[in-house]
């Protein structure tokens, strides 16, 4: 409850709704499926990605953005990560990107998600190792 109203506050992610999503998120980076990355994404979703400069606004524009990257997945790829923070609907999330033909990446991730599970909004830093 809101202590200025009364009203019910709806919970937030949760680490196990958190954890799906970035199953499913894995899932769709190795499928390029239209409808696995459509389910993760609402429709009005911005992915914001630097170094790169990305910036994609709409689901549709994220489903072409992730499709014109398919070859990034070829030679294979690892991802480990791990949810460094919840606080309310934003979750960051840390990872290891492994490509076999791009090396290695460090990633953070800001996700804000709404109440249906999707992400709003996406955010995410890259940083080439070494």
């Amino acid at each position: 409850m809101t202590p200025a109203t009364g009203d019910a506050v709806p919970p937030g992610p949760t680490t196990a709704s958190v954890t799906r999503w970035v199953e499913d998120y894995v899932k769709a980076w190795r499928s390029s499926a239209r409808a696995d990355i459509e389910s993760l994404f609402t429709d009005d979703a911005e992915y914001h990605e630097s170094p790169y400069d990305t910036d994609w606004i709409g689901r549709e524009a994220i489903i072409e953005g992730w499709r014109s990257r398919w070859d990034w997945q070829s030679g294979g790829w690892e991802f480990e990560w791990s949810i460094a923070a919840i606080d309310g609907w934003d979750v960051v999330i840390t990872g290891i990107g492994r490509y076999a033909k791009l090396g290695d990446f460090d990633n953070r991730w800001t996700v804000t998600f709404e109440e249906s599970g999707r992400c709003s909004r996406f955010v995410m830093v890259n940083t080439e190792r070494s």
